[in-house]
């Protein structure tokens, strides 16, 4: 367990560097079992310009009654498309596409072609 949580760890390293010299903000995704999470990080780091997740409460109705309810390919969707309406109302319109060391298929793939799809480019 341990080798894989370190593996993550130092590929979301080696993404950061390279997304580090664009020196533009970050959408950062992290998942786990149960649910998944989006942010919009300035281009210094310092501060989260705009964050969604299956945890909020309009994603909570939304979801209700579907099967999964936070840790599935629709409400990785969803979360997608809120955080570019909520990155495009503060102004936000490109960001660099980090994925904290998680391959680019299923729950992650969905939330970045959702968010593309809602107007966010990365």
């Amino acid at each position: 367990m341990i080798e894989r949580k370190a593996a993550r760890h130092r590929r979301a390293r080696a993404t950061r560097v390279r997304i580090g010299l664009a020196r533009v903000n970050r959408l950062v995704v992290h998942r786990s079992n149960l649910h998944i999470y989006a942010s919009v990080v300035s281009a210094d780091g310092t501060k989260v310009l705009v964050t969604a997740s299956t945890l909020e409460p309009e994603l909570r109705t939304q979801l209700r009654g579907s099967q999964g309810k936070g840790g599935n390919a629709k409400a990785a969707q969803l979360v997608g498309t809120r955080l570019a309406q909520k990155a495009k109302a503060a102004g936000i319109d490109a960001v660099a596409f980090d994925r904290a060391g998680f391959r680019f298929h299923g729950r992650v793939k969905a939330l970045a072609e959702a968010a593309r799809q809602a107007g966010l480019k990365f």
